[in-house]
């Protein structure tokens, strides 16, 4: 063994025998053997989630990306009969996301006696289970083992389900093999690396657990053909706005990346950037804003631009649209061929490539009139696809409930 592997060994060896002796006592004491940073106050621990009083009970958690578990759960309370609460485990990048019941992240982390209460809680109260990002429920009851989870919940005949966000089974060999504009091409190997690691490994999850799988956004399809679109949901009414869009000379571009690296935020910038400087377009880039922050920087821009290396379309798109924004982004066509597909509707989003953006916007510029038609669809389509009918009516098969 190299000297770097028997470093990591004893290094994992040292934790798991940390964690088995903060098992073994009162958790007055073990949380105080915790590193600093990891520890929780003990007072702030939550109850065990409740369980609606509802014939299917739906349990979502514990990622909340973009507060998708929490609409998730709020598209299957459509559903007769169904109830359904979400579940984050929040840290220290928390953007104020709604949820239903929320638990810190060393808690999560760290807390036998949460998690084994949390556990039983769930065991006994609900009746369907979605694991998110293919993440622990439960935390250190399973020591964060996804597939002893879901293994177990079986046995009180629970169903479980997969929903995964993205990044999580993205592999970054197959999109750079697919797109010439993929933030893995030319990337650091390492970072690509780690990715491509992590995707694997969630998928080994997703084939242990061996439960039905469903995927927010279309392109996921390809890296997991057997799994099942899911769109993502938002609240129109909460976007909504009046705002006139592309009525000014020079339109005000919004860009608001979530993660400028995959976003291609540094493939555009010296185009937008150029447009800028010359008084074609007013550019503004916002980042780590809060949610509640979101629909008045919409309702202020003409213009969002969405990503453009990922070929996809995510929660940003369909905010602006709802909000009735001109959309930009890079979408492949497997997306909107998807999309018509299931729901016979097109992708009001224009496209757009980092060679093509300057173009695109120039064209938006001179031709305002046409592009606010294609912005005006926008809130029909987020009515049609994305409010969360459509999702209520992809879950009521795995809920086992009619539509």
């Amino acid at each position: 063994m190299r000297v770097p592997d028997l470093t990591a060994a004893l290094r994992s060896k040292g934790r798991i025998a940390a964690r088995l002796v903060r098992a073994r006592l009162p958790e007055a004491v073990s949380v105080r053997l915790l590193p600093p940073a990891s520890r929780y106050d003990l007072e702030s621990v939550p109850p065990p989630v409740p369980a609606p009083d509802t014939p299917v009970r739906l349990f979502i958690g514990p990622a909340n990306f973009a507060a998708q578990g929490y609409t998730w759960a709020r598209a299957a309370e459509r559903l007769d009969g169904v109830g359904a609460v979400n579940m984050q485990y929040r840290g220290h990048a928390d953007y104020g996301f709604p949820a239903d019941y929320a638990v810190a992240e060393n808690v999560w982390s760290f807390s036998r006696k949460w998690g084994m209460r949390q556990r039983d809680a769930v065991g006994s109260g609900f009746t369907h289970v979605l694991f998110e990002a293919e993440r622990s429920l439960f935390g250190a009851a399973f020591d964060k083992v996804v597939a002893r989870e879901a293994a177990w919940l079986r046995q009180r005949h629970v169903e479980v389900g997969m929903v995964c966000h993205g990044t999580d089974i993205r592999l970054p060999s197959r999109h750079a093999r697919l797109d010439e504009w993929s933030p893995f091409r030319g990337a650091d190997p390492q970072w690509v690396g780690a990715l491509e690691a992590r995707a694997r490994a969630n998928h080994a999850i997703l084939d242990r657990v061996g439960a039905p799988v469903f995927v927010s956004t279309p392109e996921m399809l390809l890296d997991r053909p057997d799994s099942t679109w899911l769109p993502i949901v938002v609240d129109p009414n909460r976007w909504a706005t009046n705002a006139p869009v592309l009525e000014r000379p020079v339109p005000i571009v919004l860009h608001a990346p979530t993660n400028p690296l995959v976003k291609g935020t540094n493939l555009i910038e010296p185009v937008v950037r150029a447009l800028h400087t010359a008084g074609e377009v007013d550019y503004r880039r916002v980042e780590k804003t809060p949610a509640d922050r979101m629909p008045g920087l919409y309702a202020d821009a003409d213009v969002v631009l969405e990503q453009f290396a990922l070929g996809m379309y995510s929660v940003t798109s369909v905010e602006a649209m709802a909000a009735g924004r001109l959309v930009i982004a890079h979408v492949h066509d497997q997306v909107r061929d998807h999309v018509r597909e299931v729901t016979g509707l097109e992708v009001p989003v224009v496209s757009a490539t980092p060679a093509t953006l300057g173009a695109v916007l120039r064209d938006v510029v001179a031709r305002p009139d046409h592009y606010r038609e294609v912005a005006a669809r926008g809130p029909a389509f987020v009515a049609a696809v994305h409010d969360g009918a459509y999702s209520a009516r992809v879950l009521s098969a795995f809920l086992g409930v009619q539509t």
